[in-house]
């Protein structure tokens, strides 16, 4: 049986299912190991089943219930919320039609009596089958022509780092020469003959 990936849900049901089988093949003298590598399970965890099963029998074994927090809201009130949410800002008194976090957050407080942090809400919009969706308007004020004036004229002289004409390093670290000389150049000192 394949393991279940992190974050992934859980299917509580049949990982109770795949412990009731590590108990039926216990009881007919089956080794850990070999119902570790049977079930596809870790040694760890059939270890652990096995002492649970040794210690009260096959009812150890049982599911505890669901993981995790209860949901505050329950599915009624999420299928209100999303009603809500459907005929838009506007029908509840929000001045743009663009649902926001903060917009959401309040409509389920009215809606539930139940508060949200507005960056919680985001967890619920998915839950719905929400998505992330950017307003396809542009301001009316947008002029194309002296956009694209713009981008040909202004904006190679912007996009270029200062001193970009100037001799400089290869290195981030260090300065560039003063005298515009490498560093592989001879100095003064290197025309002396030592003594």
């Amino acid at each position: 049986m394949p393991r279940a990936s992190r974050g992934a849900r859980r299917d509580f049901a049949a990982l109770e299912a795949r412990r009731y089988e590590a108990a039926r093949l216990f009881a007919r003298g089956e080794s850990q190991a070999t119902v570790a590598r049977t079930l596809g399970a870790t040694r760890a965890a059939a270890h652990r089943w096995y002492h649970a099963w040794q210690a009260d029998g096959r009812l150890a074994l049982k599911a505890a219930g669901r993981a995790g927090r209860k949901p505050r809201l329950e599915a009624p009130q999420l299928a209100r919320v999303e009603a809500a949410l459907l005929k838009g800002p506007g029908a509840h008194g929000f001045a743009t039609e663009l649902w926001t976090l903060p917009r959401v957050a309040t409509l389920i407080e009215r809606l539930t009596r139940v508060r949200y942090h507005p960056g919680h809400v985001w967890y619920l919009l998915r839950r719905l089958g929400w998505s992330l969706q950017r307003p396809t308007r542009q301001a009316r004020e947008r002029d194309e022509a002296a956009i694209a004036e713009w981008k040909r004229r202004r904006w190679p002289q912007v996009k270029k780092t200062p001193g970009g004409g100037e001799p400089g390093s290869s290195s981030k670290t260090k300065a560039a020469s003063r005298t515009g000389r490498s560093s592989a150049a001879p100095g003064p000192r290197a025309a002396r003959p030592r003594s």
